[in-house]
């Protein structure tokens, strides 16, 4: 089992965090990278930034890189490459451009990475952080959802330390620290229920892209915003869950909580119930994974429970948020059925914001890639990581093979 089970006990004071911490960002210019950013702010003294990592963005690389004094620059996309170099220029920053250099930039000597890039592009060099045992926080779902088992043994394997980022894993991994491990039931993750909690699903039908990409309480990227309104979000986390608190599906529940202000529970077996609060903001559990084994203060703004007034739950529903049934699903076929769950979603989310399928055609193009998969044999377990991106790219090409079916489908 990974230390992220092992983390939970009280520590001696030989072991606090040190008073200098390198660290790498890997998707610097996303919106985790831009909160992570502003914790480093924060404390400028007590962190050294060794790389930083872009997808195509190489302005805002070049003024992260210079602002933060990193050592080395990548950017994945090797068409921006010259635009980095030239705004890099004189700056004696190392730099480089292709999936390669992302994963040189992992490889770097930081003792602290953040893992922000999105999608199943982050599996080899998250990977790749684990495998020389550094701290990685992990704020990516599709490691875990892509090649959990691989992930997460190779990580032991090393000694690495796996610190959640997410929310709701963050919030699950400071409530465990209540109890040991073996007297835990059940852990809970909360769902703000997205834009369309309270719509009919005739109504959903017709919901626009502008509309999905407004959450009511989140601030995050396009992909991750959509996925919360499907609840596939939700779906990916308890896949997530499952890999890093090595738990039975069935020990996973998940609830409607649209305050967005419990961020996950876990419940002993004495029924004691151990919940985590704060204030709906990314610092938080950054800011936890960031300096821990200590804490840090943060701008974050502090919970104050007498405004907020409330606090409501409800049960999902699956038949208007069919996303929650078809990754647990997945999660109970087991081998490479989370990887194609993943690799449709991407495409069905892609196809949706670019107006060629409706909102209801991701779930809808999800489940009709799975059946395919299943009928096919690409469901395999992956023994490696190529062997999980084998199954993604598959997955792929048969999610967009059924697209103009789906998206043909009357809405």
């Amino acid at each position: 089992m990974v230390s992220v089970m092992k983390q939970t006990q009280p520590l001696a004071r030989a072991e606090l965090a040190p008073a200098l911490r390198s660290v790498t960002l890997l998707g610097a210019t996303g919106s985790i990278g831009a909160s992570t950013v502003d914790l480093l702010r924060q404390e400028p003294g007590r962190y050294r930034v060794e790389a930083v990592t872009a997808h195509r963005n190489a302005a805002a690389l070049a003024r992260l890189a210079r602002e933060l004094g990193a050592r080395f620059a990548a950017i994945a996309e090797p068409q921006a490459y010259e635009e980095l170099k030239a705004a890099l220029s004189g700056s004696g920053i190392e730099i480089a451009a292709g999936a390669d250099a992302v994963v040189e930039a992992a490889l770097r000597p930081a003792e602290w990475v953040m893992a922000a890039i999105t999608g199943a592009a982050s599996l080899k060099p998250t990977l790749a952080a684990a495998e020389r045992g550094a701290t990685v926080a992990l704020a990516n779902k599709e490691c875990l959802v892509c090649a959990g088992s691989l992930f997460m043994r190779r990580a032991a394997a090393a000694g690495a330390k796996i610190l959640p980022v997410d929310s709701e894993h963050n919030a699950i991994f400071q409530a465990l620290g209540a109890g040991r491990r073996e007297d835990v039931r059940r852990i809970v993750l909360t769902a703000s229920g997205g834009p369309f909690r309270t719509l009919t699903r005739d109504a959903m039908r017709k919901v626009t892209v502008e509309q999905a990409l407004k959450h009511p309480t989140w601030s995050m990227g396009p992909k991750v915003t959509v996925d919360s309104a499907t609840l596939m979000n939700k779906g990916l986390e308890l896949i997530e869950a499952h890999h890093l608190f090595a738990l039975e599906p069935a020990a996973i529940d998940v609830i409607v909580h649209p305050q967005s202000v419990i961020h996950g529970l876990v419940e002993f077996r004495d029924g004691s119930v151990v919940a985590q609060l704060g204030s709906p903001d990314m610092r938080t559990p950054i800011s936890h994974c960031l300096a821990w084994p200590v804490r840090m203060g943060t701008p974050v703004p502090r919970l104050d429970l007498v405004r907020v007034a409330s606090l409501t739950f409800e049960e999902p529903d699956p038949v208007r948020f069919p996303a929650l049934t078809l990754a647990r699903r997945a999660l109970a076929a087991g081998g490479g059925a989370p990887t194609v769950l993943n690799a449709a979603n991407e495409v069905a989310v892609r196809e949706f914001i670019g107006r060629r399928l409706g909102f209801a055609g991701i779930p809808a193009l999800v489940e009709a890639t799975l059946d395919a998969a299943h009928k096919s044999g690409v469901t395999a377990n992956p023994q490696s990581v190529d062997e999980a991106l084998a199954i993604d790219q598959d997955s792929r090409r048969l999610a967009e093979r059924l697209l103009p079916e789906i998206a043909a489908i009357p809405s």
